[in-house]
This record gives C-alpha cells, sequence and structure tokens, in this order.
C-alpha cells in the first residue's frame, strides 16, 4: 500500500491544490510513483476522462504535474452547485442525482463507501497518494459524517499537514484555533505547519514560529512566498492581477461574459498567456464596452443564466458588440444561449421549462436527462470559417445535458468523433459570415492551430505564439523549484515515513 499524506487548510483557497500539485511534481522528478486524491470536491470546473468519467480540475492540474492520467478515482465525490443549496452529485465520474444541502449530509454514508472504495484502489498503485482536503476541519458543524478532511485522515490513518494562508491576515490564529477546535486524536494527525502566500522577509515570522511551535507541538515545515510568475490552471476561478501581467502589445480584448455560474471556466486559460490579448471576465452590473471577442462560457443552468443576461442588459450589449463587427463564440451553455430557444421540459436544469436565447444562432436546444461525458476529436467543417483552415484538428471533451438542433440559417461548426464511440458527426453551429459561432467542445482554445487563428485578425502580424502545453509544463516545473527552496522537504519525506 502505497504511503499517504494528506494537505488540509485553515480554510478555502488557502492554496491546497496549488501545494499538492507543485509537491507531485517534486515526487515525480525524484522517482517516485506519486498520485493525487481528493475525496469530495465542490467545482463547476470539471473534466471527461479517458473513459469518459467527470472529475474535478484540480485534481487534473495535479495529476498532469504527476505525470499520470487523470482517473475518476482521484475525485471519487463531485458536487456541481445548480443552485444555492443544491447540486448534481457525481460519484467515480458519474451522475447520481441532485439533491439538496440537507440531503446530501445525510448521504455522506453512502459517499464515504465510494470514497475509499476510490482510494484504496489508487494506494494499491501508487508509491504515494497526496490528499487534498476540502474547506477546513474546523467546520465543526459538518463533522459528523465528514469524508473530506479529518473524517477520512482518522479512518486512513493520515497524517496531516495544515496550511494556512497569511495574506488574509490572522494565519496564527487560524492554526491554533483549528486544532483548539477538532479532536484530540484528529489534532494528533497533524504533523506541521506550512505558511503560504507570504510577501516580504520570512525571517520576520520566526518569533511567531517559535511561540506557534511550543504552544502546539508542531514545526512550521516552511513558508511559501506569493508569486504571479508561474502559470498554474486555477480551480475556483482566475485571478484579476495573474490576467493584467500576461497581457501586453496591442490589445486584443476578448470578454467572457459571466451572467451567474460560469462552469469549465479553465476553456479560457490559454487565452491569458497570448501575446497582445486583454482577457477580462464581465459580470453584471459591468458593461461590455468596446470589444473584438464576446465569449459565452459554460453554465450549469443555461435557462436562468439567459435570464440574468436579459435583466442585466448585458443581452442586449452584445447584440450591439456584435452589430459593431465583433466575433462572437459560444461554448456548451454559451453555445446553447446563443440560438433562438432553450427548453427545459423535464426541469434537469431549472424550474421554468423554457426561455429566449440572443438568436444569434439559428439553433434550438432541449435539455435531457442523461449527460453526454466523453473525449472527443474533431475537424473544423470546410467552409465555416473563412479565417480558420478546413480540416484543422481539435481535441477536447463533451459534458453537457442538452440536445441542439439547427435551422436552415445556420452550418455546422465541426465534425466530432466521440471516444466513448459511434459515427462521426457535426457539432455546433456557425453564422453566415462566420462572425457567431457555438460548439458543444470544451478546450476548444487549448487547441493552438486554432487559438492562433483565432486571435490573428486582431492582432499584429507576427505576434509571437505560446504553446498551452509547454506554459503548462513550464509551470510545473517552476512551482517544484519554488518549493525545493521553501519547504523542508526532509521533513516532508520524514513524515511520509
Amino acid at each position: 500500500m502505497a504511503k499517504i499524506l494528506m494537505l488540509q487548510g485553515t480554510g478555502s483557497d488557502v492554496g491546497k491544490s496549488i501545494l499538492v500539485a507543485g509537491l507531485c511534481r517534486v515526487l515525480r522528478d525524484d522517482g517516485v510513483r506519486v498520485a493525487p486524491f481528493k475525496p469530495q470536491n465542490m467545482a463547476l470546473n470539471s473534466y471527461i476522462t479517458a473513459d469518459g468519467g467527470e472529475m474535478g480540475r484540480a485534481q487534473v492540474v495535479q495529476a498532469e504535474a504527476a505525470g499520470v492520467a487523470p482517473h475518476v478515482d482521484m475525485n471519487p465525490v463531485l458536487l456541481k452547485p445548480t443552485t444555492d443549496v443544491g447540486a448534481q452529485v457525481i460519484l467515480q465520474g458519474r451522475v447520481h442525482g441532485n439533491m439538496k444541502a440537507l440531503e446530501y449530509h445525510a448521504f455522506k454514508k453512502i459517499a464515504r463507501d465510494t470514497v475509499f472504495d476510490s482510494f484504496h484502489r489508487l494506494a494499491g498503485q501508487y508509491d504515494v497518494v497526496l490528499v487534498e482536503g476540502a474547506g477546513s476541519p474546523a467546520e465543526i458543524n459538518l463533522r459528523e459524517g465528514d469524508i473530506a478532511n479529518m473524517g477520512f485522515a482518522v479512518e486512513a490513518e493520515c497524517p496531516v499537514l495544515l496550511v494556512g494562508d497569511i495574506n488574509k491576515g490572522g494565519v496564527f490564529a487560524s492554526l491554533v484555533g483549528t486544532l483548539e477546535l477538532i479532536a484530540p486524536e484528529e489534532a494528533e494527525l497533524v504533523k506541521g505547519f506550512i505558511i503560504n502566500k507570504f510577501r516580504g522577509d520570512a525571517s520576520l515570522l520566526d518569533s511567531a514560529y517559535q511561540q506557534i511551535s511550543a504552544r502546539t507541538g508542531k514545526p512550521f515545515l516552511g513558508t511559501v512566498p506569493w508569486f504571479r510568475d508561474i502559470f498554474l490552471q486555477e480551480e475556483d476561478g482566475i485571478h484579476t492581477d495573474v490576467v493584467a501581467a500576461r497581457s501586453g502589445g496591442r490589445q486584443v480584448r476578448v470578454a467572457v461574459v459571466v451572467p451567474n455560474r460560469i462552469s469549465n471556466f479553465t476553456d479560457f486559460d490559454p487565452l491569458i498567456g497570448e501575446a497582445g490579448v486583454h482577457l477580462e471576465f464581465v459580470r453584471p452590473p459591468q458593461e461590455l464596452g468596446p470589444v473584438d471577442i464576446v465569449i459565452l462560457p459554460g453554465s450549469k443552468n443555461t435557462i436562468d443564466d439567459l435570464d440574468a443576461l436579459h435583466a442585466s442588459g448585458l443581452a442586449a450589449e452584445i447584440l450591439d458588440a456584435r452589430r459593431r463587427g465583433a466575433l462572437v463564440v459560444g461554448v456548451c451553455g454559451g453555445y446553447q444561449m446563443l440560438g433562438r430557444l432553450v427548453r427545459d421540459p423535464h426541469r434537469v436544469e431549472s424550474s421554468r421549462e423554457e426561455t429566449r436565447g440572443l438568436g444569434l444562432l439559428d439553433v434550438v436546444t432541449v435539455m435531457e436527462p442523461d449527460k453526454v461525458t466523453t473525449q472527443t476529436r474533431g475537424r473544423v467543417q470546410p467552409g465555416a470559417l473563412s479565417w480558420c483552415p478546413a480540416g484543422e484538428e481539435l481535441e477536447g471533451y463533451e459534458i453537457h445535458m442538452g440536445r441542439t438542433t439547427l435551422g436552415p440559417a445556420a452550418r455546422p461548426l465541426l465534425t466530432l468523433e466521440r471516444r466513448s464511440g459511434g459515427e462521426p458527426h457535426p457539432d455546433g453551429a456557425v453564422s453566415d459570415d462566420g462572425r457567431v459561432l457555438g460548439t458543444y467542445l470544451h478546450g476548444l482554445f487549448d487547441n493552438d492551430g486554432f487559438r492562433h487563428a483565432l486571435l490573428a485578425p486582431f492582432r499584429d502580424p507576427g505576434a509571437v505564439t505560446a504553446s498551452f502545453a509547454e506554459r503548462k509544463e513550464g509551470g510545473y516545473n517552476k512551482l517544484a523549484e519554488l518549493l525545493r527552496g521553501c519547504l523542508d522537504l526532509e521533513g516532508i519525506y520524514r513524515i511520509l515515513g
């Protein structure tokens, strides 16, 4: 069985996901067969594996850093919020059903069996399993039936490193307070602290480290500095300072319109590193303003998000941008929004049966109970786009519960072939002038050739282009180098045993 180490946090967004990814790359480079594992993840940002299973993007990033193929066992329970009090529950990559928060709390005993089934399978295949907690173990109202933090650690007899975010303030109180709120046998599992997101001279923290270690008996295993020069895909969003820092030269303004809940926002990460591209996320009550490319992203509730677009005035602004010559692109739920009508007769996502779309594509979407989850490859259809060569090869994945039918004024955009099987089929739609297009293919912009062709009409000739795969690999390597310089890796290896 593999050695186990779990990183828990004093709260959400303390950097657990990134630290696990960095340690995965460190261990991989040291010749260790390592796999990431997160028992329970709540995120709208998901990915489809080679066998058609759905999992959280954070564990995909960690798997890439570890140099292994992503597998649903690395994230056996995924919760995708549909409302403020409800979520779609996905077990080992497959939809189990929709539940409200109280229903899921009672369901955790069943989810626990799924978690340990996946964990034991991983532990039998790798030398080390690096486990990521969720939120904070000090959320004592959720401790009963917990499978995400100490509930898992106690049963798995797993040593824990507690991560605190000093950028938020109060980090030492949150470390000590966490230990005070959890049970003594749980606190015993905590073998050390890591401070994350520090700006300044780390030696200024020494006296605090000595006092906290004396009080708790736990060592500090490193101080990770704040960084901006390492490209990593985020689990819960793109930081605006990262977007701004990576813009330069002649600006191509790309606006991703987010009416309410965006899903699979990492679709747009490849645009961040392109020279001269300014990527902006526009949310109500913000105005769209002058823009070259408008992108409508995926959604977990297309009808409600369409209503929000209309109510906020952003729908009218998108139509105006189209009239002024902007290119409009819709991905998955965004593709559905570009059509004439979205219907949900089975109430799959919404409590309403239908709503009008933006009317930029002659398509109608009907939501269906069965979810399509598959990796996909395809080509741009001949004559579909004047600015992109016919036959341009694409790879990505599909996650959707809708079926979209084209009217006489729409032409298919792509020909796709699903890894799950079946004959090649048309996908998406494009307007007559090629300035409005939609597709169900997530990962569209990861394809370097398509992305560069999309941007070429708007930026300087000869602009330096980037390979997205190389940027990701470079980020993992730089993160590993950073952690080697600031963490007590010998201490961490001792804890691993």
